[in-house]
């Protein structure tokens, strides 16, 4: 009740009739959403049959919300407005869970598309997140501009963000250089994947990487999951000798090579893949490819968001409104 009171309000108080506190109906959306009722529809239902719950808890004295009232509160709260609001709500429990110990905080950032969103131009809307593993909190949100995409997201979220002495992992995406130069800027360290959405840094590497001998590597596994046997090995170089343009990326880079040795367990067939990282940690940091493997919880917690809270089924035709639900 103390986030959603937080919320401003968008509706004149001075004018009309209103039977419903903004509050009220926030907290309906939120709770009727964590017991997976998707529509509109779904949502009055869910308020009707608790309605008396409701009301002990001093919410919904006037009833429950048409269909129409969510529809105008979806698209009228200040989407920008509603996710500081709960940026400043999930900060506090954040704090409390740093203090117990957590070591060195990783922030993991990622973009998820609005799928049941479908804008003018075909396109979802994305929103980025910032998740920290240590914690399990989302810190802190943004929505990427119409014709736009999460390179001109990211920065604008690591603004929000306090990462002096964290680590921020991204995907190949997140690879420009006035985001890392961003990221240092604030005093963090970043891991990101290397893809050839960067061709000279990439290519680069690789041709270099023959002709020189990593600072240390070390294998993990054999390990069984997910039905298949896999064997993980890195590789960490020191970048000062392999990339090429030092000034434009600001200075010496750690390279990880990952290699990934999959079997099948049901039909012995073998896969494996390579891929690279950049980091500006030292090349002797303990096994960095813990962290590689850390970036990833964000990619379940997004699967989370799917599977449990179904919010790919969530048809809305306003930005606005996609986002609030986001939140």
């Amino acid at each position: 009740m103390n986030f959603a009171r937080s919320v401003p309000d968008f509706r004149r108080s001075d004018k009309g009739n209103i039977q419903h506190r903004l509050a009220d109906i926030i907290i309906l959306m939120i709770l009727a959403r964590e017991c997976g009722c998707v529509g509109r529809a779904d949502i009055i239902e869910f308020g009707r049959l608790h309605l008396n719950k409701f009301h002990r808890l001093g919410i919904l004295r006037n009833g429950v919300p048409s269909e129409s009232t969510l529809c105008r509160a979806e698209t009228g709260i200040n989407d920008h407005a509603m996710a500081d609001r709960m940026q400043d709500f999930a900060g506090a429990f954040h704090k409390e869970l740093l203090k117990k110990g957590c070591g060195k905080e990783i922030i993991c950032i990622d973009g998820k598309a609005e799928r049941g969103t479908v804008l003018e131009n075909g396109r979802n809307p994305d929103i980025v997140s910032a998740y920290s593993f240590n914690t399990g909190i989302i810190l802190a949100t943004e929505a990427c501009q119409a014709k736009s995409n999460e390179i001109k997201a990211v920065p604008r979220l690591i603004d929000k963000l306090d990462i002096a002495g964290k680590i921020v992992t991204a995907d190949a995406m997140s690879m420009q250089k006035d985001i890392i130069d961003k990221i240092r800027k604030k005093g963090g360290d970043f891991l990101i994947e290397l893809k050839a959405n960067q061709p000279s840094l990439r290519y680069g590497i690789e041709d270099r990487l023959v002709a020189h001998t990593p600072v240390y590597s070390y294998t993990e596994g054999p390990e069984l999951s997910h039905g298949r046997i896999e064997t993980r090995t890195y590789r960490i170089y020191d970048g000062l000798d392999i990339i090429a343009d030092k000034e434009k990326w600001g200075g010496n880079m750690t390279i990880i090579e990952y290699e990934s040795s999959t079997v099948k367990k049901s039909t012995g067939i073998h896969t494996s893949e390579k891929r690279l990282y950049v980091s500006s940690m030292p090349a002797d940091t303990p096994k960095p490819g813990t962290i590689v493997r850390n970036h990833w919880s964000i990619e379940s917690m997004h699967w989370g968001l799917d599977y449990n809270l179904q919010q790919d089924n969530i048809k809305r035709k306003s930005t606005r409104a996609a986002r609030n639900l986001d939140t």
